[in-house]
């Protein structure tokens, strides 16, 4: 792509261990967009030379051109459970040309001698991306000469060395993963930014570590859903769909988003179950063959590939097999005795939709009870329509019983009962007795945002504590979890410019190529942190049963009662997070 300097992958992967590896001489992975707003020249006078660092906040996106608005502070302090990743954000800035600039980790280390490995601090220069806004036509397709545009902090860097040009800011992320095992204690240890021909300079940190556990991703509770795209990974890298070339570009992407705690497998049963809604469009997994003597056959193999490549990579709790009511509701498949590829239209409840669907349907519930999948696979249905839903439910509960269905899209209680996993729009809120009637028979119930909502939201453009605010908020409403329907549904330049069609920046993918991070991505991930941590606690609490523990669960309670999206018109999101956190923070240490 015209925008990107290309480096060998190996590089790639060894750039990817941590930016505190110095053996490799590398200082850029790709040329960034230039910045299309007026450059700030006087707020760079009096500036002194060298290196500026500063610890910043996590909440803030710092712009590229412009001088931070930051008094240096040369500390950071924070408090973690044993197994919780915690971020940091630093800031560079400079008046002239730096080269080769890095930095150096130290281990964490308390007074007793006990310490955290260095190998379990990363950081990554933060790279920018084009955006645009929210616009008052969200899902209207928009002319970029419509909104306003501007560069933005989102991307996660892994590389070892950059190069920072004069009168810039460069911001770097800090993650630091706190093993299991580590002793309850604080620590404290050094990171030192260096560059060419300049004086180094040393920024402290010190954590807390409390003495309560946070369990591994995959034993979480929180039933996360962000939907894969594998098309959009063979495009980008230029690589043959489902090659051993294009299963290893996708396994850094999966165990990334496994370690966010991801429980379900997207897996397209048919072409375009979406129509053309995304650059790269889904096929279909399956190849559906209709034969000439009128009979159907199917061929499993990329599917039970994928499902099972993803299984691999650790996301194995549920298949959500998209879909039944396709946009359009159109159908394709290979005719035998037409020698060729045959689209038909099937609305549920008409005979020709019960003559495509009755022969898979029979054909792969046999094929997924051989596989031993029947019991997570589930039929996926996107924002379709009540009626079409009442008779497609009715046609799988005939046709193939014991099939699951998942429904994204408006809560309907004639269905409710029938639908395994429903996910409903954020602006939507379903009742808490509902919530918890369905709890009780085993279903999930989360929510999800698109683009019709402005916040919270995980837009490239939106303030990043929103992503922590939706795990809160699924904690606040008791829902199980959050969906958001592309993790990595690449535009073209998808390092350049987050903006596509209808959509505001960065509403198709939340990571980037190279299975690289983003800010939003690592704030929404810390969000459910949270809501992990806010229902340990509780249960904690509840065990308790005491005065004192029920002041504390009133306390936690009382907090969460405030939680309505409305509230982001007026207060920031990281206003609401960081009290929620103090909070926590309180009531974890009582366990200590």
């Amino acid at each position: 792509m015209k925008y990107i300097f290309l480096i060998t992958w190996t590089i790639l992967l060894v750039a990817a261990i941590s930016c505190k590896q110095q053996s490799q001489n590398v200082n850029t992975t790709y040329t960034e967009p230039s910045d299309p707003k007026p450059f700030d020249t006087i707020g760079w006078n009096n500036v002194p030379a060298g290196i500026i660092a500063s610890f910043g906040s996590i909440n803030t996106r710092y712009g590229r051109s412009s001088k931070p608005k930051l008094e240096v502070n040369d500390s950071w302090e924070g408090t973690a459970w044993k197994g919780e990743r915690v971020n940091a954000q630093l800031v560079l800035w400079t008046v002239e040309k730096l080269t080769q600039v890095n930095c150096e980790v130290s281990n964490l280390m308390d007074e007793g001698g006990n310490s955290i490995s260095s190998k379990n601090i990363n950081t990554f220069f933060v790279r920018y991306v084009i955006t645009d806004e929210f616009g008052k036509s969200s899902c209207d397709r928009r002319k970029t000469t419509d909104y306003d545009s501007s560069i933005v902090a989102d991307a996660l860097d892994p590389i070892p060395y950059f190069d920072i040009k004069e009168k810039t800011t460069r911001p770097l992320w800090i993650t630091i993963d706190v093993p299991k095992d580590a002793i309850a204690s604080t620590y404290s240890g050094n990171i030192t930014i260096n560059s060419e021909n300049q004086e180094k300079v040393v920024l402290k940190v010190k954590l807390k570590v409390q003495d309560i556990v946070l369990p591994e991703p995959k034993e979480w509770g929180f039933h996360l859903d962000l939907w894969q795209n594998p098309f959009a990974v063979a495009r980008y890298h230029k690589v043959e769909l489902w090659s051993p070339e294009h299963f290893k570009l996708l396994r850094p992407l999966l165990k990334m988003l496994a370690n966010a705690g991801q429980k379900c497998v997207t897996a397209s049963i048919m072409n375009r179950p979406w129509g053309g809604q995304t650059f790269d469009e889904f096929k279909s997994l399956i190849e559906w063959k209709k034969n000439a003597d009128g009979s159907w056959s199917f061929d499993y193999t990329l599917f039970d590939n994928w499902v099972g490549f993803a299984m691999d990579c650790g996301i194995d709790d549920q298949i959500n097999c998209y879909t039944m009511i396709p946009w359009g509701n159109q159908f394709s498949y290979f005719d035998e005795s037409l020698n060729k590829d045959t689209v038909v239209t099937a609305i549920p409840g008409t005979e020709a939709y019960k003559q495509i669907w009755t022969p898979f349907l029979q054909h792969f519930t046999k094929h997924l009870k051989e596989k031993n999948w029947l019991n997570i696979a589930t039929i996926a249905m996107d924002e379709r329509a009540l009626e079409d839903m009442n008779k497609m439910i009715a046609f799988v509960h005939t046709t193939a019983p014991g099939l699951k269905i998942t429904l994204a899209g408006d809560f309907y209680e004639e269905i409710s009962n029938d639908i395994y996993d429903l996910c409903v729009a954020s602006q939507h809120v379903v009742a808490h007795e509902e919530i918890e009637k369905r709890k009780m028979q085993g279903l999930h119930t989360t929510y999800y945002t698109c683009c019709t909502e402005p916040y919270p939201n995980n837009f490239t453009f939106s303030p990043p504590a929103e992503g922590v605010y939706q795990g809160w908020y699924a904690a606040a409403k008791g829902y199980s979890g959050f969906l958001r329907w592309a993790y990595n549904s690449w535009v073209k330049d998808p390092l350049i410019d987050s903006r596509f069609r209808a959509w505001p920046g960065g509403d198709t993918y939340l990571v980037y190529p190279n299975a690289m991070s983003s800010i939003r991505f690592e704030r929404l991930r810390e969000g459910i942190q949270d809501y992990e941590k806010i229902r340990i606690v509780r249960n904690m609490l509840l065990e308790e049963n005491s005065d004192k523990g029920d002041l504390k669960l009133h306390q936690l309670d009382e907090f969460l009662a405030q939680f309505e999206i409305n509230q982001l018109k007026d207060t920031p999101a990281e206003v609401i997070v960081n009290q929620g956190k103090q909070i926590l923070n309180l009531l974890s240490s009582g366990f200590e």
